[in-house]
């Protein structure tokens, strides 16, 4: 028996086994964090056991709540467990909902609080090579030019977070920043 997370079933949350919402593309809940440094966003690159989109470029760290575990949480532990970031407090940015194929036979199906992380300085990355193969900082116009000529290297939420709601995770400033 797999992880299980909070998934719509009939109209109810209940706790679904995480490969199962995804082959049944049952909505779920997920969290998705972007730490930022001036202009730049750390990304990750997924490791190639995961069982969908394994190889591609995500943001910082995407994952789901355990059951009963508030967003937030979620956020911090798992950018302990995925990255080895520790010391980092994102801060609550926006609730959205995306549906996607991610391959496999695999549809996300997500309710998803993303949050936004301000790093200050260096921060010390010790990814889990089962979770995170590679990890980078990039520019935003950067990112969203990259995404822009090689779509196939991203996975599908970061794509969807960047055209259709960077203004609510990364707010104004960064965006316009990174235009002038």
């Amino acid at each position: 028996m797999g992880i299980k997370i909070p998934a719509w079933v009939d109209g109810d949350l209940v706790p679904v086994d995480k490969l199962e919402a995804h082959e049944r593309g049952l909505k779920h809940k997920a969290v998705s964090v972007f730490a930022v440094r001036g202009l730049d966003i750390l990304i990750q690159r997924r490791a190639m056991g995961k069982y969908h989109t394994p190889g591609l470029w995500a943001n910082t760290c995407c994952t789901h709540p355990d059951w009963n575990e508030p967003a937030s949480t979620c956020a911090v532990r798992r950018l302990r467990e995925e990255l080895g970031i520790t010391g980092l407090y994102p801060e609550y940015r926006h609730r959205l909902e995306y549906h996607a194929d991610v391959g496999n036979g695999m549809i996300e199906n997500e309710v998803v609080d993303v949050f936004l992380a301000h790093v200050r300085g260096d921060l010390d990355v010790a990814p889990d090579p089962a979770e995170v193969m590679d990890t980078r900082w990039i520019a935003y116009h950067d990112l969203l030019a990259e995404v822009e000529r090689h779509p196939e290297r991203f996975t599908p939420w970061l794509k969807i977070y960047l055209k259709n709601h960077s203004d609510t995770i990364f707010g104004p400033d960064l965006i316009i920043s990174a235009k002038a």
